[in-house]
């Protein structure tokens, strides 16, 4: 399976801290947003992982993780040079995905929970047609929201709906079959102009291929699209890791434990960042792996 991180947009609505810098790239707590996202794909057996993004903002990615071979990855870039929506994702990686299956994440979107990287490989392993993640949220007026049956197979979708017939709220993870990139090429643009990420979904509820696995008791889905929810993600993210001691959506940790490095390259990594907590760990983190150095 192939990644992708969508990490385009203008974030109009964290301006005016994202009119000189990408949303993606600003702090949460100790690390750049997009380590997140990326952490996740990793969690999930991904070592293929396009990022796209603005033609202004690749560069800035670029030069903070290069082309992933320093964490056993193969990182690729492409542009999408407006929004129109998160379902171009597929037009634009379609070369990138070839005869894969995929899964998108977005780049402003924070998991956490124990056990998840096991249920997402699991996922990817069994994938047949599409996958979605949903969340409880108390408010599912204002989210997509999957209605689903007891053996997990998604009933319906609706979008922002009065009156919910779930509160399990659609996250911004997806895996999908190759199927997906012919249906991304088939759309029409949504009378807000974008490719729709629910369109592509509702062609595969439609087939009966869209499944829908919950994440909830003691996982957390953290959106960082606004000034407040910034805040609390980089707060929820700093409580956990002073208290368990782990740092979250470490790279060079996700690679070490995942064997894509050993334990002397991430020390190596570590260095290069000794001057900062954050590099104390990962050398301390290797360290405790055997590392020689």
């Amino acid at each position: 399976m192939k990644g992708i991180v969508l990490a385009g947009g203008s974030g109009t609505r964290l301006h005016p801290i994202t009119q000189a810098v990408s949303k993606q790239l600003l702090p949460v707590y100790d690390k750049p947003m997009i380590y997140y996202p990326v952490s996740v794909l990793m969690l999930a057996g991904i070592r293929e992982i396009l990022i796209i993004s603005t033609p202004a903002d690749l560069p800035n990615f670029q030069r903070l993780l290069g082309d992933g071979r320093q964490l056993g990855l193969e990182l690729s870039y492409a542009e999408q040079a407006a929004p129109n929506g998160l379902a171009e994702a597929f037009v634009i990686g379609a070369d990138f995905v070839g005869d894969d299956d995929v899964a998108l994440i977005l780049g402003d979107n924070i998991f956490y929970g124990q056990g998840f990287s096991r249920t997402l490989q699991a996922e990817v392993a069994d994938l047949d047609g599409c996958v979605l993640f949903g969340y409880p949220v108390k408010d599912p007026q204002r989210y997509g929201v999957g209605e689903i049956a007891a053996d997990g197979t998604l009933l319906s979708i609706e979008e922002k709906p009065a009156a919910p017939r779930s509160n399990k709220a659609i996250t911004g993870l997806y895996l999908y079959d190759n199927q997906v990139v012919d249906i991304a090429r088939g759309l029409r643009p949504s009378p807000r102009g974008e490719l729709e990420i629910t369109d592509v979904n509702m062609t595969y509820l439609r087939e009966g291929r869209a499944r829908l696995v919950e994440l909830s008791r003691g996982f957390a889905w953290l959106d960082t699209g606004t000034h407040d929810s910034l805040l609390e993600a980089g707060q929820f993210v700093q409580v956990l890791e002073h208290r368990t001691g782990v740092r979250i959506a470490c790279l060079e940790e996700v690679a070490l434990r995942m064997g894509y490095i050993d334990a002397d390259e991430c020390h190596r990594l570590g260095a290069k960042l000794a001057k900062s907590g954050y590099g104390d760990y990962v050398m301390d983190i290797a360290k405790a792996a055997g590392a020689t150095a």
